[in-house]
């Protein structure tokens, strides 16, 4: 009887114990979900990526759209994304020769992301935002990059020219610092040209922010460049990141605080 009672007491004490392990780790659990703010420590593994936490910019509609490797806000009023923002690793950086799919609305927009047909004879070329060349690594995200919230009116002289050249700048970076975050869009605010039956704005000024990682500090280098031919230096049209954000409204990398962007990149 005695060692009856001994056996049940020394139960219900480690059943006890294991209740308060799993209690506590519900507690850790919870408050790192609350947490998103991105931590840095030095004992980081090499798994660790920028998608680990949270980089994405403020959203001014409030119509986020994730897709398996970008991330996107859709702006019904200008019918295209107002950012697009996704991660290039060293080792995304690909050259398969995957057919290229047609142009498809994202079933993913709420209120419908326009036609691939507004930008049939307007003269514009339908401006990837996230390149498909970035996502040649997978055919499935090379394929995701053909969506239409993830183009923009763009001429085919700039299309073509300056903005091709800094896409493979930033292929290049991503290969510098083995993984980059780019942020990309058009500036929409004082888009007053208009191309189909749905509206869809031109942008006059395009903008792309490179983030990289340079030891346990972030660096950044943010462009604005018109939606037109040049033969200039990617470099002379380098802004700030806050420069961008007086122009769109939004915050680029709210959980980054102090972030400065520079040409020392």
């Amino acid at each position: 009887m005695i060692k009856s009672l001994v056996f049940s007491l020394i139960g219900l004490a480690l059943f006890s114990c294991k209740s308060d392990v799993k209690e506590k780790n519900e507690i850790i659990i919870e408050e790192s979900e609350k947490d998103n703010s991105p931590s840095f420590a030095s004992s980081q593994s090499s798994t660790d990526s920028f998608y680990n936490v949270s980089y994405l910019p403020t959203s001014t509609t409030n119509q986020i759209v994730k897709h398996k490797y970008y991330t996107l806000s859709y702006n019904e009023k200008f019918e295209q994304a107002e950012w697009v923002a996704y991660e290039l690793k060293k080792e995304y950086l690909k050259n398969n020769d995957f057919k290229r799919p047609y142009f498809v609305e994202d079933p993913n927009v709420t209120t419908g992301s326009a036609d691939w047909r507004n930008y049939k004879k307007s003269g514009y070329d339908k401006g990837h935002l996230c390149p498909a060349g970035d996502m040649e690594f997978n055919k499935d995200a090379y394929n995701d990059t053909f969506y239409t919230s993830n183009i923009s009116p763009q001429r085919h002289d700039f299309n073509s020219g300056i903005w091709n050249r800094l896409e493979q700048k930033t292929r290049y970076w991503a290969g510098k610092y083995n993984d980059v975050y780019v942020v990309t869009g058009g500036i929409l605010k004082d888009s007053n040209k208009k191309i189909g039956t749905e509206k869809v704005s031109v942008p006059k000024y395009f903008y792309k922010i490179i983030l990289a990682k340079s030891g346990k500090e972030h660096k950044a280098i943010a462009f604005l460049v018109p939606n037109e031919d040049s033969d200039k230096s990617l470099y002379d049209f380098v802004v700030s990141i806050e420069t961008l954000e007086k122009m769109t409204g939004i915050n680029f990398f709210p959980n980054l605080k102090n972030l400065k962007s520079s040409k020392d990149f």
